[in-house]
């Protein structure tokens, strides 16, 4: 199965970064061999739109599942009406993650992590503070 994984890097050893929008960049994990692809995130400069540009391009790799620490609410719907499987609260280095994902460890986000505009600094419009839905 294909995963992407939010991240900075371009190795299996590379964090996960917090931002499912505005992240650098991608890996792409084959969970049964780990083998990988580095996809730039091209949405990462949007001045708006950077999460569902983001699921557009998650979406066009074939990824069933997003391992990422937050998603907004127009990333989360996106992701969703595209049938990915989104899990949030992910940390540490992205081959961990994926395995602890293979291992059962992690489930599904019931919904969006995070306020719209997150990750622009703007403090996700909820004052830094993890939205309740």
């Amino acid at each position: 199965m294909k995963v992407a994984v939010t991240t900075s890097g371009n190795d299996l050893s590379s964090p996960v970064e917090p931002h499912f929008g505005r992240c650098p960049q991608y890996l792409i994990v084959d969970t049964e061999t780990m083998e990988f692809k580095v996809v730039p995130n091209t949405a990462v400069g949007s001045a708006h739109g950077a999460g569902i540009a983001a699921a557009q391009l998650v979406a066009s790799m074939g990824v069933k599942v997003v391992l990422t620490g937050n998603v907004g609410p127009n990333a989360y719907s996106a992701l969703s009406a595209s049938g990915i499987q989104i899990v949030t609260g992910v940390s540490g280095e992205v081959g961990d993650a994926v395995k602890r994902f293979s291992s059962g460890d992690y489930q599904s986000t019931g919904g969006p992590s995070v306020g719209g505009h997150f990750g622009t600094g703007r403090r996700g419009g909820g004052g830094g503070r993890r939205r309740q839905f």
